[in-house]
């Protein structure tokens, strides 16, 4: 027997199939009959349970059987698949060290007619069957409104040995349509925006998440009594974007206390936020300007502040971290401090260039960051930034960096990824691609991210459609070269220019035709929805972008009234009835609506 390493799109991971004559195949179905059972196993937790079903559901919509759910029994049948941990999964595949998995891990396996699903718990049996579904059986849960689940009458796998542990211990797509708690269970996210239950197999759980310093020590309360516990600014005492004086000592001990409350308060939390504010404002006050003066940074005060919090709370909760922030003005590492064992360092990209990989020499600063900070910290945290938080429906051109850049972070021993999207509502510019590619991605990095992209846009707009959407990621990507995209770009940029633009436009209602003649209306409502960005942008830019078009010699693509197509663009923002995902609410991150930002269109000049 040998095996043959083998990593392939259509799989999505990595596998060891097992070649050789005792390579036999399994037979899951054959003419729309089951031809195994499900085994739920004796002392099944609710998260096992949850699998079962998942599996059980899947694959009877895939083969048009009905598979029977055998439970409590101790020696599976001759031909099974055994979901999740007990005594029918250990006399079936007694090499397998269900102890020791951890509790994300998975293991898929095949013994003669016997598939074994299962992982650590508690949700690794979910993330198996999730798994082999995805990158066995085709399924794709691209959204929560729309998937691709094939017809499988008859289903064979071949002989299947696979171990796997996720890189990254926490994963969180943060996109509105990532907020759904089965996409993040299908697709392996551990958010805790998904609102993901204990029955779920739980999530990685906070107490607070980030900028915490006043919702701990509130200045309404303690200013007065205490001015020395917040900033010195300039020579004095203030709240007023400030921060607190972290090298006080009784600040430090008050501090640990009110941790010690929220997570009595909290007992499921295993993560507790001790972070700055949202703003600067550090502290100048002589003790705490010592520190960051001996450690180079302003993370010297902080991380001294946090070190002492979490050494004082690890006897009551031993299994808990804090988590802080290295963020704008703490983001360099220290000289000679180091993290606590149950300290996590959450490192910030806010002031990349979001166009280029953080690799690119327009990033060098950040680079330099997160290779110190991963030389010192155990657990290493990323918050990354893959929206315009300024202009959530406008063209983004970063598609093309998501991949590298978590390979990035998973080479710099990243223990958890945060992508921060747009949160607060559906009709994001390209943010079902975005959450989709970002989740298989926080799952396995070693994936080809523009083979997922691709994927992605052949499997929910359709793969006539999808040809022009890819062209116009291109042309934008293009159209961007040397431009610094932050997460606050204006719209005033090199690729909304009307040439850009008009090119854009055209490959958009290409789109739409092609749309239009697939079997499913669904599909030409998600392009529609996906072609909104550009009319933002011809609304935003109308006149300038006349006055381009007149001087090029160029037919104007679009109505000759400003107000007429604001109109018709509000009227597809408003979206379609019973359809919630079509639309959009919000368009930044300051809560403009659609029909705030079209009232300035109402006057034809």
């Amino acid at each position: 027997m040998k095996s043959l390493y083998i990593s392939t799109i259509g799989a999505l991971v990595t596998w060891f199939f097992t070649t050789g004559a005792t390579a036999a195949k399994m037979t899951i179905a054959r003419d729309g009959i089951p031809k195994c059972v499900i085994v739920q196993q004796a002392g099944a937790t609710d998260a096992e349970k949850y699998a079962v079903k998942e599996l059980a559901r899947h694959l009877n919509e895939m083969t048009g059987g009905t598979f029977q759910i055998v439970e409590n029994v101790d020696k599976a049948p001759a031909s099974a698949i055994i979901v999740g941990q007990g005594a029918a999964a250990k006399n079936a595949f007694p090499d397998v060290p269900f102890e020791r998995l951890g509790g994300e891990e998975i293991i898929i396996k095949t013994s003669g007619n016997r598939l074994l699903l299962a992982g650590g718990r508690p949700r690794g049996t979910l993330y198996a069957v999730s798994r082999f579904l995805q990158e066995q059986c085709g399924v794709r849960w691209w959204t929560p409104w729309a998937a691709h689940i094939p017809i499988r009458k008859n289903l064979q796998i071949p002989a299947l040995n696979r171990r796997y542990q996720p890189v990254f211990e926490a994963r969180d797509p943060f996109w509105y349509v990532a907020f759904n708690r089965e996409w993040a269970i299908r697709n392996c996210s551990n958010s805790q925006s998904a609102g993901l239950k204990p029955e779920d197999g739980g999530c990685i759980r906070y107490k607070g998440f980030v900028h915490t310093f006043y919702p701990l020590v509130p200045p309404s309360k303690h200013f007065a009594e205490h001015p020395e516990w917040y900033s010195m600014v300039k020579g004095q005492r203030s709240t007023n974007h400030a921060q607190l004086c972290l090298s006080n000592p009784q600040l430090r001990d008050f501090v640990v206390e009110r941790v010690k409350q929220w997570l009595r308060e909290s007992p499921d939390a295993a993560i507790v936020s001790v972070s700055q504010n949202d703003w600067h404002g550090a502290c100048e006050c002589p003790s705490c300007k010592a520190i960051d003066d001996a450690e180079g940074s302003h993370s010297g005060s902080l991380l001294a502040f946090v070190n002492y919090v979490a050494e004082k709370i690890e006897p009551e909760f031993p299994k808990v971290a804090i988590d802080t922030l290295a963020y704008q003005y703490t983001r360099k590492p220290p000289k000679t401090l180091k993290p606590r064992p149950n300290v996590i360092i959450r490192l910030c990209s806010i002031e990349c260039n979001f166009r280029e990989p953080l690799t690119h020499p327009s990033n060098a600063s950040f680079a330099q960051d997160i290779l110190g900070w991963s030389r010192i910290c155990n657990r290493l945290y990323i918050w990354d930034y893959t929206t315009d938080f300024a202009h959530y429906v406008q063209p983004h051109p970063n598609w093309f960096v998501l991949g590298p850049n978590i390979r990035f972070f998973r080479d710099n021993h990243v223990k958890g990824v945060f992508e921060q999207g747009a949160y607060q509502s559906h009709g994001s510019e390209m943010a079902e691609m975005r959450a989709w590619v970002l989740a298989q991605l926080l799952w396995d990095p070693s994936l080809d991210d523009r083979a997922l992209l691709n994927e992605f846009l052949d499997g929910y707009y359709g793969a006539e459609a999808a040809k022009p959407i890819r062209q116009y990621l291109n042309l934008l990507h293009e159209a961007s070269t040397g431009y610094n995209l932050t997460c606050f770009s204006k719209t005033d940029t090199p690729f909304h220019q009307f040439k850009t633009l008009s090119a854009a436009e055209q490959l958009w209602r290409d789109a739409e035709k092609a749309a239009a003649s697939n079997p499913d209306p669904d599909v030409l409502l998600r392009v529609r929805v996906g072609h909104l960005p550009l009319g933002y942008v011809w609304l935003s830019r109308w006149d300038k972008l006349r006055k381009e078009c007149t001087e090029s010699g160029a037919v104007w693509p679009l109505p000759e009234s400003r107000k007429q197509f604001a109109q018709e663009w509000l009227a597809l923002a408003k979206g379609v009835a019973g359809k919630p995902w079509t639309t959009v609410r919000l368009l930044n991150e300051s809560g403009l609506a659609p029909e705030k930002f079209v009232e300035r269109f109402q006057q034809d000049k």
